[in-house]
């Protein structure tokens, strides 16, 4: 269906043109003074030059067309000096447009005319480490950014993107030989029905394995070389370590799915660096073969800078002087694969914006050497970091990195004792409903501030219940959520109820707030942004509660206009309901 900031641009463009003036000029936008009005169109302002007339006469015979042509069914019009026009929507005609809103599955969402197979990579962890802090906004972001433009009509395929071929695997396996060398991994000759089934450690051990043979390796020249070779030899295909390393991908990521499932982030595919490797010798022939690769010092690069460049962009590096792949050779690779087995329209990285120069040289690169078509769009969309009180990034009390199961432990214990002093909340329900409340702070707490910017993870604000906080949204939904539930109690129907004209500013707002839902949404998925459902939904709720405060709703004897307030209040819990789903989370039926 159609939004309403369209149909008030198509009622004034045939204005404009029934005036004698060019359509475009019709264009409507919400209003900048919304004290003096809901939209406006500044169309008069801008066609006086050309039509060599004063604005306030275009804009006065515009208005006079638009009341021949339409009356005020659908708004009215003032023109204010100099030329501007000034417009609010005729509550009869914006109630019929909220229900046929309510009437819509897509609740207004435009839907594409132009499907794209869109990838979206937006895990990146290691395996054979567990979650942290920093993993959060990767996660958080991905996953909203697929579900809005899933909701918008395109097909979209998340990508956990794992870290698991390169010399962490090599630090581990040696690590592994030194505490347990009687393992059959580690022996020659060895048939595969040998190896055990269960896995020599636990996701404990691996965990502490990890960090151990790392920071041996900074400091132990011979340590490093002898990881090195057993991730070369890993890489080459040597039967022990392809089992060992097995086992390791099993623990790992099954932990990572119990993690990231209680985030609610889920991926379409689980592939990783190893994926890929079969697809890097053939790429490599490629680019020195067709001569976009050449050799400077002994590395194979690929020159990415453009004339246009205002900073220096270093060549992309393929292969270093010792002939080994490094991450740009995986990552071009991982374009290659995805564009034979996926050929997607677009592919969206949602990294850290740190990495923005690397980006900028794989992105190049991969068009230099046409490993993507030429409509083939490559986005990275960068995130800034999530500080603690101090303004650096969030650490624990201990100044380490926070594990992210550590963080989402400590929220909800907090939550859960919060719910318990409400008696709303059945003692058996408190932990459920808790975990709920808590994944909402933690989401909305992300996703309200805009992705590219630094923010402070404050605990205390994010899980309050008031102001812009995912609790408070969803305390809204719930207390929706009541009411709807007490009149179906008492046999209220409402579901097809007419949706009267508004008769107050409260009833109003809230109209006008669903009316600009699809905006919203469409706003957000053309810029990856989901700060800008944050903005919808936290206006909306606003708008509601003062509607439920100045109203008397259940109590309101005139049984037509109950019927509306319920009605009203069935389509904004949907369309609540419906944004925070594009954020990741759910609201609770009691808090």
């Amino acid at each position: 269906m159609k939004k309403l900031q369209t149909i008030l641009t198509e009622k004034m463009s045939a204005a404009f043109e029934a005036a004698g003036y060019d359509a475009s000029y019709g264009l409507v936008r919400l209003s900048d003074r919304p004290d003096l009005c809901e939209f406006q169109c500044n169309g008069a302002m801008a066609g006086a030059k050309k039509y060599h007339k004063a604005p306030f006469m275009i804009a006065e015979e515009t208005v006079r067309k638009a009341e021949e042509l339409f009356g005020k069914d659908v708004m009215e019009i003032t023109v204010v000096r100099p030329g501007f026009i000034n417009i609010n929507v005729a509550p009869a005609f914006l109630a019929a447009h909220t229900a046929e809103i309510g009437e819509d599955p897509n609740l207004s969402i435009p839907q594409t005319d132009a499907p794209k197979k869109i990838l979206i990579d937006y895990g990146g962890p290691n395996v054979a480490k567990p979650l942290h802090v920093g993993h959060l906004r990767s996660a958080v972001i991905g996953e909203s950014i697929k579900r809005i433009l899933r909701a918008s009509g395109h097909e979209v395929l998340g990508d956990v993107h794992l870290g698991d071929w390169g010399l962490q695997m090599g630090l581990i396996i040696y690590e592994m030989s030194l505490r347990k060398p009687e393992l059959p991994y580690f022996a020659e000759n060895v048939p595969e029905d040998a190896y055990p089934e269960e896995a020599p450690f636990t996701l404990a051990e691996l965990e502490e394995i990890y960090p151990f043979a790392s920071g041996r390796s900074k400091t132990d020249e011979d340590y490093k070389a002898k990881a090195m070779e057993a991730t070369h030899e890993l890489q080459q295909g040597r039967p022990g370590y392809r089992a060992l390393w097995k086992k390791i991908m099993e623990l790992s990521i099954a932990d990572l799915k119990k993690n990231y499932a209680r985030l609610d982030v889920s991926f379409d595919l689980w592939k990783g660096e190893s994926d890929v490797q079969p697809y890097i010798p053939p790429m490599v022939e490629r680019l020195k073969s067709e001569g976009y690769a050449h050799y400077d010092q002994g590395a194979l690069v690929i020159d990415v800078a453009e004339p246009t460049d205002k900073n220096e962009i270093p060549p992309c590096m393929v292969l270093k002087s010792d002939g080994a792949s490094l991450y740009n050779t995986t990552d071009l690779a991982t374009i290659v694969e995805r564009m034979e087995l996926f050929n997607p329209d677009e592919i969206i990285y949602v990294v850290d914006k740190r990495q923005s120069l690397y980006f900028t040289q794989v992105f190049r690169a991969a068009r230099k050497a046409k490993l993507v078509g030429e409509d083939t769009e490559l986005i990275h969309v960068g995130f800034g970091t999530m500080n603690g009180r101090d303004g650096k990034p969030f650490k624990t009390r201990q100044g380490g990195v926070m594990r992210l199961e550590t963080l989402l432990n400590e929220i909800n214990e907090g939550m859960v004792r919060k719910i318990r002093e409400n008696k709303n909340v059945r003692d058996e329900d408190a932990e459920t409903t808790a975990e709920t409340v808590s994944l909402s702070a933690i989401k909305y707490g992300d996703l309200s501030n805009q992705a590219a910017k630094d923010y402070v993870f404050d605990t205390e604000k994010f899980t309050a219940f008031e102001g812009n906080t995912g609790p408070y949204i969803l305390y809204t939904i719930v207390r929706i959520k009541s009411i709807l539930k007490k009149a179906e109690e008492t046999g209220i129907s409402f579901e097809n109820a007419a949706l009267l004209p508004p008769a107050a500013p409260e009833e109003k707002a809230l109209m006008l707030d669903i009316a600009g839902f699809g905006g919203a949404v469409e706003e957000a998925a053309s810029e990856l942004a989901p700060h800008k459902i944050c903005a919808f939904i936290y206006a909306a709720a606003n708008d509601f509660n003062r509607f439920y405060h100045e109203t008397r709703i259940l109590s309101e004897t005139d049984e037509a206009k109950k019927a509306s307030y319920l009605r009203l209040l069935d389509i904004t819990k949907n369309v609540l309901e419906k944004s925070i789903d594009m954020l990741g989370f759910s609201a609770p039926d009691h808090m």
